[in-house]
């Protein structure tokens, strides 16, 4: 059962990765920002449906204007997971941009990428952030920088924070919390030396996978002074998230 699960889910999933291809290149270019989003939501949920991820949502997420949605992050599939709730413009390692496929993909729908070895990747990054806030779009931030195996939450670097505090843009955090077979686990995580195509295969053998998506309050409010610091903004973010990740 396991090895049919794998091969029917892949061949539906090669079939809707090509389709994301044809769209990206040909048909995505020339559709204004209200379609590109929608087409964004939907094709994300199709990727989900298609690996067998049930997406569980909750709260009250900012749906309109500029926003930072600030998540802890487990695997590849984070991005997809919260594009299919609102289209997102995420903060990405450079490493990301050279994945097979996916990494194309997501550079297409507006990803910016940081190369965090350049001194000056971090003020690239602010103005690009800057851009999207002009234009009311949702960016998506995973300050751990890295991923964990969806348990805890790691510690946040702080500096992408800056960029939405001096834009004054409403900055709200996110839980993303794994199941597997009704258990918590870090099963799907896409951590340590595993690589991509690796944790695909495992995602598609795997059963009942599920992922809550808490949507919590707002640490900050579009067009208000920030009340707190970076570092402090941060930590009240990271224990917002860990208060959802965290088994009690």
């Amino acid at each position: 059962m396991r090895s049919l699960r794998f091969v029917v889910r892949a061949f539906f999933l090669i079939l809707l990765l090509l389709s994301g291809l044809m769209t990206a290149a040909i048909a995505l270019p020339f559709m204004n920002r209200r379609v590109q989003d929608a087409v964004t939501k939907a094709w994300s949920c199709c990727l989900m449906l298609v690996c067998g991820v049930k997406v569980v949502r909750h709260g009250t997420p900012v749906m309109d204007g500029p926003v930072l949605w600030v998540a802890n992050h487990v695997s590849w599939i984070d991005i997809f997971i919260l594009n299919s709730w609102r289209a997102t413009s995420f903060i990405a390692k450079q490493e990301i941009r050279k994945w097979p496929v996916i990494g194309w993909l997501v550079a297409r729908v507006g990803t910016v990428f940081i190369d965090r070895g350049q001194r000056q990747a971090i003020g690239r990054v602010s103005e690009s952030m800057k851009s999207l806030f002009e234009r009311n779009i949702c960016v998506g931030l995973f300050p751990e920088g890295t991923t964990s195996d969806g348990l805890d939450v790691k510690a946040f670097s702080t500096s992408l924070f800056e960029p939405a505090m001096r834009a004054q843009v409403t900055i709200q955090p996110v839980a993303l919390v794994f199941w597997y077979e009704g258990q918590r686990s870090g099963k799907v995580a896409f951590i340590g030396d595993q690589t991509l195509v690796g944790n695909i295969g495992v995602l598609l053998s795997a059963r009942q996978v599920c992922v809550e998506v808490f949507c919590l309050p707002p640490v900050t409010q579009t067009g208000q002074e920030p009340p707190l610091s970076r570092a402090e903004l941060a930590a009240r973010v990271r224990d917002a998230i860990r208060s959802k990740v965290v088994v009690q």
